[in-house]
Parts: C-alpha cells; sequence; structure tokens
C-alpha cells in the first residue's frame, strides 16, 4: 500500500464520519463536507493523485460551470 492509497483510505473514512455526525446533529454543511471527503479519498485511491491536485481540478470544474 502506497502513501497516496493509505490517505484515500483515510479520506474515505473522515468522510463518512463527516457524513455520520452531520446526520445525528442534522447540521447539512458537515455532511456536504463529508461527501467531498470520501469523494476526494475514493480519486486519490484510484489515481494517487494528492489531495491539492484533486481539488485544484474541482474548483477548476465548478469554475467552468459557473460562467
Amino acid at each position: 500500500m502506497n502513501a497516496m492509497t493509505a490517505q484515500g483510505d483515510w479520506n474515505i473514512l473522515k468522510g463518512k464520519l463527516k457524513q455520520t455526525w452531520a446526520r445525528i446533529t442534522h447540521n447539512t454543511l458537515k455532511k456536504v463536507e463529508g461527501k467531498t471527503d470520501e469523494l476526494i479519498g475514493r480519486i486519490q485511491k484510484r489515481t494517487g493523485a494528492s489531495r491539492q491536485v484533486i481539488e485544484k481540478a474541482m474548483r477548476e470544474c465548478d469554475a467552468e460551470h459557473l460562467v
């Protein structure tokens, strides 16, 4: 297991925990953050890309859709 796979696993777990906590507290923002962390973790695990690279690509994709 390489570092990015481990980091991806951690982000998936962290995302799921945030989603669960959001259900308990009814905090929608935490649920969205959890889903984002889970998605980033899954992308990291499959591609080996760093979180920063993935977040940058996501921001660029959002910017294209806002124009």
